[in-house]
């Protein structure tokens, strides 16, 4: 009886250690949840993929979108969120120079383009150019729909291309200046205005759009979508920033329609 006594105390650690491994497991399924602040045309892919980083890892991710610039002042007032996706750098410079941001994790991860839309009903064809007559193409009381052009980044690159191309200040006191790209973009959708400026991503997911032209890239500055992990974010944040970065990710990106950047 007794060497079987000590056999079985002998082996007690390793029984302690394999007990240790069963109730660790659960504790990484029930890691804590994640909050993404992401820009507002980022919604349709960042759902999508979601699931799939899940899946990966067992941690859940939830979003709040928004226009970068009001979600860069929710920042600043002291929201509690994980990882920041901007729609331009601007933004996250505001972020970052607050001290709000993991320097260490930022990246640019994204690029996009920008375009001209009518509603899907429309005939009317226009090509983008210097001087073409984008006020004549609103008609007399139409209005062109983007994002604000003093806080709202798709507004700040279209302001940009306008006045590259010399229409800007024909059309600037006919603005809706929409508080995100999706709401440009629901504008034009619902034929309340009859042109507007969105990027290329969010006219590819509304069939109540088409698209006239694309704005030459020259005409405006690159449109760059930076992340980065926020001070004092959950665990799990630096590895959603590396999923984003990843093969499955970068699929879904370009399927959507992003460019995909280094």
């Amino acid at each position: 009886m007794c060497p079987t006594v000590h056999i079985a105390r002998r082996h007690l650690p390793v029984l302690a250690l394999a007990l240790c491994a069963v109730v660790a497991a659960p504790a990484r399924a029930a890691e804590p949840e994640l909050l993404v602040f992401a820009a507002a045309s980022l919604t349709n892919v960042l759902e999508k993929i979601a699931p799939t980083y899940t899946e990966q890892t067992g941690q859940k991710v939830k979003f709040s979108f928004a226009a970068s610039s009001a979600l860069a002042r929710q920042l600043e007032a002291g929201a509690n969120a994980d990882v920041f996706v901007c729609a331009d750098l601007e933004w996250m410079d505001y972020v970052q120079t607050r001290g709000l941001i993991d320097r260490a994790t930022r990246r640019d991860l994204l690029g996009n383009r920008l375009v001209l839309i009518a509603p899907a009903s429309s005939r009317g064809e226009l090509k983008i150019e210097k001087g073409f007559p984008l006020a004549k193409a609103l008609g007399p009381n139409g209005r062109l729909a983007t994002g604000d052009p003093d806080y709202v980044p798709v507004g700040k690159y279209a302001r940009q291309a306008l006045t590259t191309l010399g229409a800007w200040s024909d059309v600037a006191d006919r603005l809706v200046r929409a508080d995100n790209v999706r709401t440009a973009l629901a504008f034009v959708a619902r034929g309340e205005a009859p042109l507007g400026i969105v990027y290329t991503t969010d006219a590819k997911i509304e069939p109540g759009v088409r698209v006239l032209g694309t704005f030459p890239a020259d005409t405006h500055l690159p449109i760059t979508y930076p992340v980065a992990v926020l001070r004092g974010a959950r665990d799990g944040a630096p590895r959603f920033v590396q999923f984003l970065g990843g093969d499955a990710a970068r699929t879904e990106f370009r399927e959507f329609g992003f460019i995909t950047l280094p």
